[in-house]
């Protein structure tokens, strides 16, 4: 990670480094977050196959993502001191259970709170998952290759789900959690503990180099943490609700329905741009950037749907829902390699989605449509910006090679 100014940011390489302890990292992470990815799709089950209303399907898709964020708030108070592959077992148990238990209870009040164990069980599951990728020697690059990963993931998931039962559904993420603990012994089961330090290698004005260690502020990370909780609000109420949307728009069904399996390519792509462009100008200017242009095209949908603003909107949230999750991650892992707060990621991630669902549903259940949920999801997107442009004017003051790291 090199700067402009010529101030580098040093990595020395952990136990967490070796390509077992990284695949199975990754392939936790796209199990875990399951869910999230594949939520259009299974919004949409529950409503044609449970007969769910569009108000009990955001609070069920509140309920599995707030799931999400209490199970890995609780790893990342403990993952400092309990072996991770203990809680990968635990996990692995809230998960496939309470999966198991969705087959045969589908009541509204039942599913409700399956969710939400299950979200509990990913929620450990992959909190344990980037908490070993944010601990490896090159964090950035590690959160890079997951979300390559979840590019591919994500298109499969919105292929395949659609064309199973709802049993179907659940038994895909029972057997997938139950595949992973063929490799457990892969997972390091202790952190290699850090503070929140930075190492730069300062070249001075002789032309020679010295390693600067600076402290960085604790406020950093939360700040990262409240930007990622707000940016996914506006994410957890548009992908819960851009299916049915579309479903009483003038959009053709069977169009959208592709456009959601083939824009979630735009996700490689938006990694391959976003790293060329943090190279050139780091982390904070493009995110900043990103997020004004994220409330766009989420709010353009505020007028009505058609074909064509379908197709734009979702293209570009996908391209640029990546940009904004490899510029918060790598701005993690840039202060914190303990792994405490890279396992709050998906706590934040997991708050803004049982937010921003509920959020959503509360304006439909108001009468104020599907525009009244974009306009809030595009509010959500500015707030988070907002967050990350007061620590930018912060840093650029206290550690400007940090304010613009790549």
């Amino acid at each position: 990670m090199t700067q402009e100014d010529g101030s580098t940011l040093l990595h020395h390489r952990t136990v967490f480094d070796g390509w077992r302890s990284i695949s199975i990292s990754l392939y936790m992470t796209l199990v875990g977050y399951g869910v999230l990815v594949g939520i259009p799709v299974i919004s949409t089950a529950w409503v044609n196959l449970l007969g769910f209303s569009e108000v009990e399907v955001g609070r069920v898709a509140g309920a599995d993502l707030g799931g999400l964020s209490l199970g890995a708030v609780f790893t990342a108070i403990i993952v400092a001191k309990v072996n991770r592959r203990y809680l990968v077992l635990g996990a692995v148990a809230l998960a496939v259970g309470a999966n198991a238990l969705c087959i045969a209870m589908v009541d509204y009040q039942q599913v409700l709170w399956l969710r939400l164990i299950a979200g509990i069980g990913s929620g450990v599951y992959t909190a344990v998952a980037v908490a070993t990728l944010g601990a490896t020697s090159k964090p950035a690059r590690a959160f890079n290759m997951m979300l390559f990963a979840f590019a591919f993931s994500q298109a499969l998931e919105l292929h395949i789900l659609p064309q199973l039962s709802m049993s179907g559904i659940y038994m895909v993420f029972i057997g997938c959690y139950l595949f992973g603990l063929l490799f457990l012994h892969w997972i390091p089961p202790r952190p290699v503990e850090k503070g929140l330090d930075v190492e730069l290698d300062v070249e001075d004005a002789g032309g020679g180099h010295h390693t600067e260690h600076q402290h960085v502020p604790a406020y950093v990370p939360w700040l990262v943490l409240g930007a990622i909780l707000a940016t996914y609000i506006n994410i957890g109420a548009y992908w819960t609700y851009i299916e049915l949307a579309s479903a009483v728009s003038e959009a053709d069904p069977d169009w959208v329905g592709k456009v959601l399996v083939w824009t979630s390519f735009c996700s490689i792509l938006g990694c391959l741009v976003a790293t060329v462009i943090s190279n050139r100008f780091g982390l904070a200017r493009p995110l900043l950037v990103t997020l004004v242009l994220q409330a766009a095209i989420v709010v353009m949908l505020a007028g009505g749907i058609n074909n064509s603003n379908i197709l734009i909107s979702v293209f570009s949230f996908n391209f640029l829902w990546i940009f904004v999750d490899v510029y918060q991650m790598s701005t993690v892992a840039n202060v914190d390699h303990s792994g405490r707060f890279a396992a709050l990621m998906p706590g934040a991630q997991g708050l803004g989605q049982i937010i921003g669902p509920n959020i959503a549903a509360s304006i439909l259940a108001m009468g104020l449509g599907y525009s009244g949920v974009f306009v809030m999801c595009a509010i959500a997107s500015l707030a988070g910006m907002s967050i990350y442009l007061f620590m930018y004017m912060r840093l650029r003051k206290a550690i400007p090679a940090l304010a613009d790291a790549s």
